[in-house]
């Protein structure tokens, strides 16, 4: 996990603690905010790839060349859209409820996030991209899990653990469904064979993706209560 955005690890100080407009010169014509708009748009309709200053510079009407004196790299940019998107999950549910059934919302909204971003996938493990929206959602969630009785490592864990799992739900194209071998001789395989020969069982009550996070969770959270002395 890590740390609130100040230097990140390759010296490059965190575009947080920068002042929004370098130097002196005319007024802008930009700023930060609508550079990161149309970074968004653009990643959003062509995929990551295709955000260099050198297009968000021309999506602007104006010259790569005036995009650094608001930005030192596309790494700046980059840090910007991610923690931008990540305020998209803004409002955070209520606490107070049931946290499991809380937290799983809170990943459902995060799930849809991948969803309309694909390209945030790419770039959401930056150490340097996590911001004050980044920071607010990791907040969000420790106060839902306030009253787990677990260590703190712990719920850091789980938090991490809940992110990576629905990254992998959000590259799949289908989050459930039937396994399938067509036109495959399974006589080789009977383990196989023999799943496939048995009739078809009723579909679970809920989703892989609650029944994966509700296990996750509650495996990493809910600790088993002391055997008596």
């Amino acid at each position: 996990m890590s740390d609130a955005p100040t230097d990140s690890g390759s010296g490059r100080r965190s575009i947080w603690n920068r002042p929004e407009r370098r130097g002196r010169g005319p007024a802008p014509a930009h700023s930060r905010d609508a550079i990161v708009t149309a970074a968004i748009a653009l990643a959003d309709a062509e995929g990551l790839a295709a955000v260099s200053m050198r297009a968000v510079a021309a999506a602007l009407g104006t010259g790569a060349g005036s995009l650094y004196r608001y930005l030192s790299s596309r790494d700046d940019l980059l840090d910007l859209m991610t923690d931008r998107v990540v305020g998209e999950l803004r409002p955070y549910p209520e606490a107070g409820g049931d946290w499991l059934d809380t937290m799983l919302l809170m990943a459902r909204r995060q799930l849809a996030l991948y969803r309309r971003h694909p390209w945030l996938l790419d770039v959401i493990h930056r150490p340097s991209g996590i911001g004050p929206e980044s920071l607010a959602w990791f907040d969000g969630c420790l106060r839902v899990l306030e009253p787990v009785r677990c260590p703190v490592t712990a719920k850091f864990e789980a938090i991490a653990m809940m992110t990576g799992v629905v990254g992998l739900f959000a590259r799949s194209e289908t989050t459930a469904g039937t396994f399938a071998f067509p036109d495959v001789d399974l006589t080789a395989y009977p383990h196989l064979a023999a799943a496939f020969s048995g009739p078809p069982e009723p579909a679970p009550r809920r989703d892989l993706f609650e029944r994966t996070l509700r296990s996750v969770l509650t495996g990493l959270l809910v600790t088993e209560s002391p055997d008596p002395a």
